[in-house]
């Protein structure tokens, strides 16, 4: 029993070894199991980036509720099966599993089976990201490159790219457009 216990450690730290950014789990964030899934492929050649237009978030609490009060909206107001996005950036710094790896979301339409979405919590025409937001967006991103979910050459796009809106507000917008996979 104790040398099974040493090889689930050993598999746990080299997977974080290889994909590095820790994410919140949805069981750490409170969130609800979603009522359906349906699988998203591999090699993706999308990213596309939001912002939830609602309120910002500086510590763990208060992204957790926040977490909580998109997902609510997503499946009790929207009858989705779970919140839209693949990962959530709180303000605190974090990622947030969202639908996760391998789960097609409800983010972009006609864009969900091709891309991933990643949302960061608050209205960014109001906010602007922070260091720490945009290094684990980006950390996101790298992970999703490391285990194939999208490919290395794959195109960042903001939400206002693929739909008529202003998402992913305009401070989120500029800084997104500096990254080496955003195409215009």
């Amino acid at each position: 029993m104790a040398n099974k216990a040493i090889i689930l450690l050993a598999v746990l730290l080299c997977a974080q070894a290889v994909f590095g950014v820790a994410i919140v789990s949805k069981a750490q964030w409170g969130g609800r199991n979603p009522t359906s899934k349906t699988t998203l492929a591999n090699n993706l050649d999308y990213a596309v980036i939001h912002h939830t237009a609602g309120n910002y978030c500086s510590t763990r609490d208060a992204c957790t509720r926040e977490l909580r009060s998109v997902q609510a909206y997503h499946m009790d107001s929207l009858g989705w099966p779970d919140i839209g996005y693949n990962f959530l950036i709180g303000g605190d710094g974090s990622a947030y599993e969202g639908r996760g790896w391998n789960v097609m979301g409800a983010h972009a339409t006609n864009w969900n089976s091709k891309s991933i979405g990643i949302s960061f919590l608050g209205n960014f025409n109001n906010n602007k990201p922070t260091a720490a937001m945009i290094n684990a967006a980006k950390g996101v991103l790298a992970d999703a490159v490391s285990r194939g979910q999208i490919r290395s050459g794959y195109t960042l796009y903001g939400h206002r790219q693929v739909s008529a809106t202003e998402c992913p507000g305009t401070n989120l917008w500029n800084e997104i457009r500096t990254w080496s996979n955003w195409r215009a």
